[in-house]
């Protein structure tokens, strides 16, 4: 959580020090509590199925972060939650893995709300612009419909599914880009 939120705070403060020093309680909050929640929500879902599910930390994805963080962005794979069982349905599968999704599209909404009832410019209101910009984009990340990314589960399950929540967070991420809750 500390290697994700320090590397947005480089990000979001512009190589400024001052203003990462002053961002990394603020991405502590609404970066690293959508990295925490969105796997966690994966093992609980898995848990709930009957299976045993674990996380597990990816060092080099963690350096990653950093290293693409130097280079102006971030491509953070902090690590997954792994799920083993005698058979995982289709359905099943996509249901835990569109957990983690939608658990950082709820977030995004949560901050959206912050960012509308404090004003401009508190650190309060930051948080929640950064909060639910950065889930409404884990949520469409995640929800690309290749490989190892959830969203090839879902996708796989229920295209239907998979295309509405793709959507919803397609337009939550340029609602964001497009400035709208500044």
């Amino acid at each position: 959580m500390l290697v994700i939120a320090g590397a947005f705070a480089y990000i979001f403060s512009g190589r400024n020090l001052n203003i990462f020093f002053y961002l990394i309680p603020v991405t502590l909050v609404s970066v690293g509590l959508g990295f925490v929640l969105h796997e966690l929500s994966h093992k609980f879902v898995a848990v709930h199925y009957g299976f045993y599910a674990e996380y597990r930390m990816w060092v080099q994805g963690l350096i990653l972060a950093l290293v693409t963080a130097y280079f102006g962005f971030v491509f953070a794979a902090p690590g997954a939650v792994y799920i083993h069982g005698e058979y995982i349905s289709r359905e099943e599968n996509g249901k835990i893995s569109l957990a983690g999704p939608m658990t950082n599209v709820i977030l995004a909404f949560i901050f959206m709300g912050i960012a509308f009832l404090f004003p401009s410019p508190s650190l309060i209101y930051l948080m929640g612009i950064l909060g639910f910009t950065v889930n409404s984009f884990l949520a469409l990340f995640n929800l690309i419909p290749i490989s190892v990314f959830d969203g090839a589960k879902v996708f796989k399950w229920n295209p239907v599914i998979w295309g509405l929540s793709a959507g919803l967070s397609f337009l939550m991420v340029v609602y964001s880009m497009l400035g709208s809750l500044m």
